[in-house]
């Protein structure tokens, strides 16, 4: 019988159930030797300075966000295309967010989209500062951070890569996650992503003062090295103590436990591994599609990049095939092969249709939301499982 293909799934094999077995056996289930370990290891394996792991992403891009101690009059560019959290990570600092156009062929943000919403908050956002962008590397592709990085650098907003679909991958700056031209970068360790630590988030960064500012925020604003302490106001011992702790801000519990962190380290070994079997099943899609004659588009990638991608993610005329996305997807899965859509754009949200600054049509993300389906994309399938699901793509598109 022939296996069901989902878009995305972890792979787990013995040396991480291993590597967990062995964290739960230890003296340590929350924070422990194992979560300095991961960072170290990970800050080395993305070529950062520093690596600050947290709970999730979600969290990763919040803590990443409150450290630029927005206020209501701060205003954060995001594209369009992307999860819900690149821009609740802004609404939740109390700062506004504007939405910018993508390339409608690959979802990533442009120098030109970008700079067409900054106009318009020049233009009509009066008393409102620019403070920062958040371009997001969808589906693994490197945006390039070049221009972003100049104007921001000109204008002292701050440039946060959301590097939640892209570990592993280089692009025009360097290695995603290196922080060549941004201030932060944020990953997600979800169990559809390349890495998985079950749940897990972490921050790159190369500055060690806003390192250390963010491992206060992922932990109640606590900070217990005695080198750091301000003074709790006691005379005597009261100030002093193996016990003594202080909150010196407000923080969050957005810590990831040692169990998480065994499995992050245990993938992490695996990671050149994870990325070679991608560009494999990659390259047998790109085969496998030239040689159909379907109304299906995929964009290689961008020259002067090597993106380890998260989501094989095509844009299809539906029209042209005469058949909805919905027909497209529930014929698919009748025959083994599950698909997705990532994402619909943020800015059509309800929430966000009143919530965001400058209301406006964005055809960019629209065209791409319209067009684009998700295949089947992970570490696990079989070499020839590509072409099994163009096959099974091109009999429902054309019978």
């Amino acid at each position: 019988m022939t296996s069901f293909l989902p878009y995305g799934r972890q792979s787990i094999d013995d040396s991480d159930i291993e590597a967990v077995v062995a964290a739960l056996k230890s003296d340590y289930l929350t924070t422990g030797p194992l979560v300095d370990q991961f960072e170290k290891a990970l800050a080395q394996a993305v070529g950062a300075k520093e690596a600050i792991v947290v709970a999730n992403g979600t969290a990763a891009l919040h803590l990443a966000v409150l450290t630029e101690e927005l206020s209501p009059k701060c205003v954060v560019i995001v594209p369009a295309v992307t999860f819900a959290a690149s821009a609740n990570c802004i609404a939740y600092c109390g700062a506004q967010v504007l939405f910018a156009d993508v390339d409608p062929h690959t979802g990533l943000i442009t120098d030109e989209t970008f700079d067409d919403a900054l106009a318009t908050l020049d233009r009509d956002y009066h008393g409102y500062r620019f403070a920062g962008v958040v371009p997001v590397h969808y589906a693994g592709r490197p945006v390039d951070l070049s221009h972003l990085h100049e104007v921001c650098t000109e204008r002292g907003a701050f440039v946060l890569e959301d590097a939640c679909h892209a570990i592993g991958g280089t692009g025009p700056q360097g290695p995603v996650g290196s922080c060549q031209a941004s201030t932060m970068a944020a990953y997600s360790f979800h169990p559809v992503k390349t890495l998985t630590t079950g749940e897990g988030g972490a921050i790159t960064t190369n500055d060690s003062v806003l390192a250390r500012r963010l491992r206060l925020l992922r932990s109640h604003g606590i900070e217990r090295d005695p080198a750091h302490f301000v003074g709790l106001r006691y005379d005597g011992e009261g100030d002093e103590g193996p016990w003594v702790y202080e909150q010196q801000c407000l923080g969050f519990n957005y810590r990831l436990p040692d169990i998480n962190c065994a499995l992050g380290l245990s993938q992490l070994k695996r990671l050149p591994q994870f990325a070679a079997k991608r560009a494999r099943l990659v390259a047998e899609y790109q085969t496998a599609l030239a040689a159909t004659n379907l109304p299906v588009r995929w964009t290689p990638a961008a020259e002067g990049t090597d993106p380890v991608f998260h989501l094989f993610a095509v844009n299809i005329d539906f029209a042209a095939v005469g058949r909805t996305r919905a027909q497209v997807m529930a014929g698919l899965r009748e025959r083994g092969v599950g698909t997705q859509v990532h994402y619909i754009p943020v800015h059509r949200q309800p929430y966000w249709q009143t919530h965001a600054l400058a209301q406006r049509d964005l055809p960019g993300a629209d065209q791409f939301y319209q067009s684009t389906l998700s295949l089947p994309l992970y570490a696990d399938m079989a070499d020839d499982d590509p072409l099994r699901v163009i096959q099974v793509l091109q009999e429902v598109l054309t019978s």
